[in-house]
């Protein structure tokens, strides 16, 4: 474990002239620069690779040359203080702090020093982040620079958008505009709505998994497009992305799968079904496995737990995939096998997902609806392409991310889906606004 630079939350009131580039029609346009995809550095937790950054723009254009981070993380430079000092910084919707490293800051408050162990900060081409988020998320209250701008009368309007271009032979890599939007990014009108994410179709098949609304939230630092672990092994198992073998799943496939359909048949409740068998126990707060809380019990640590619970957790997925099979009236034997393909294809938990590049043209389309509107993403927007030839290789855009409750469970919607709709962040109405991207 490497010791890692001090991060210092930098606040923004005293600094946007030296931020970003002056705009007189209340415009601050940033241009976006790619860098090619690479597997090793997804594998790696978006480590960066060696590399030149490409030049953009002139000196007449109120731009500020920014590089994609392996076609996953847009980043650029920034100038802070007088004169400026050069930073590198990611835009990032999902945070709310401007973070750079400092070996002295007298005159800003700060965040204790930390050891971390990802490889990120050691040879990561960036230096730090600039949160888009709301201020009450942010580290020390601090002011996040868009309201920095709006109180300072910067801005034409209450709004910020991202464009990011997924076009891996163009040397234009996106932008992202303080103060309105750029018609020449978009195609028909965008569709706002305080987001709350519908339901999932993947080919002209529902999923069940959204039809009463699920929380979603729109990141620009986050590369993929992230969701509970049930439903992207089904996202993942469509489009023939290998996966890894649940022992506990097949467990409960095998022990209790004819169980779990005459539960259900008989019109028992699903969120029941698992505590009737006995595998998950209620204990104030969550379901765990059975096996783990008597283990608890006899150990007498009360109000704790051992193990992970991964046989109540296996047999609650099991319950929601039987249940959206049912709803496709699917006879026992091929839900059963269904459910047991399954739990051969677990997202990976490296985070990667591979799948045949040969076989793009006949992955379903996989459709999100926001808005009561349908947000298609076709396979050459979800699937991810490094490599040339025989060593090209192609990654599954979704990724299972399990975030518990109350904040969960949780759809983060990332660069993927970014890259295909033109988003809109309206702080003005409290609403975002999707687009197709031109």
């Amino acid at each position: 474990m490497r010791h890692k630079h001090l991060l210092v939350a930098i606040y923004l009131w005293a600094l946007i002239s030296s931020l970003l580039p002056a705009s007189s029609n209340g415009l601050v346009r940033i241009g976006l620069k790619k860098r090619p995809l690479d597997l090793q550095t997804i594998k790696a937790a978006r480590t960066a690779r060696e590399g030149k950054p490409q030049d953009l723009g002139s000196s007449d254009e109120d731009i500020v040359p920014l590089k994609n981070y392996l076609d996953a993380q847009y980043y650029g430079v920034i100038g802070i203080g007088s004169p400026p000092q050069n930073f590198t910084v990611i835009f990032d919707t999902g945070s709310s702090n401007l973070w750079v490293p400092s070996s002295k800051c007298y005159f800003s408050e700060f965040i204790e020093a930390t050891k971390e162990g990802s490889l990120t900060f050691v040879i990561a081409k960036f230096d730090g982040l600039l949160g888009l988020g709301f201020q009450e998320i942010s580290v020390g209250n601090a002011t996040p620079l868009w309201q920095t701008m709006s109180e300072q009368d910067l801005l034409s309007d209450d709004v910020f958008s991202f464009w990011l271009n997924r076009d891996t032979n163009s040397d234009v890599g996106g932008e992202l505009v303080f103060g309105g939007v750029d018609s020449n990014h978009y195609k028909g009108k965008h569709t706002y709505v305080p987001f709350e994410m519908g339901d999932l179709i993947i080919g002209n098949q529902s999923t069940g998994e959204c039809e009463g609304g699920c929380a979603a939230i729109v990141d620009s630092g986050t590369s993929l497009l992230a969701g509970p672990t049930t439903t992207v092994t089904v996202l993942n198992h469509a489009i023939g992305a290998e996966g890894v073998v649940s022992a506990e799943c097949k467990t409960v496939v095998s022990q209790y799968g004819d169980l779990i359909w005459d539960l259900l048949i008989s019109g028992a409740q699903p969120g029941q079904v698992c505590k009737q068998l006995g595998l998950c126990i209620f204990n104030g707060s969550k379901y765990v496995s059975a096996a783990i809380e008597t283990v608890v019990e006899k150990e007498g640590k009360e109000g704790s737990s051992v193990g992970n619970g991964a046989l109540c957790t296996a047999c609650e997925m099991a319950v929601v995939w039987a249940q959206n099979q049912l709803k496709q009236k699917g006879t026992k034997e091929k839900v059963l096998s269904y459910i047991s393909e399954l739990c051969d294809s677990l997202p990976s938990p490296a985070g990667e997902s591979i799948v045949e590049c040969s076989s793009l043209s006949s992955m379903p389309n996989v459709t999100f609806t926001i808005g009561d509107k349908p947000f298609v993403l076709t396979p050459d927007q979800y699937v991810l392409k490094t490599g040339e030839g025989v060593a090209e290789v192609c990654i599954s855009g979704f990724t299972a991310y399990d975030i518990p409750p109350p904040t969960g469970p949780l759809w983060i919607l990332g660069d993927v889906f970014m890259g295909a709709y033109h988003t809109v962040f309206d702080f003005g109405d409290l609403q975002v606004g999707f687009a197709e991207a031109a």
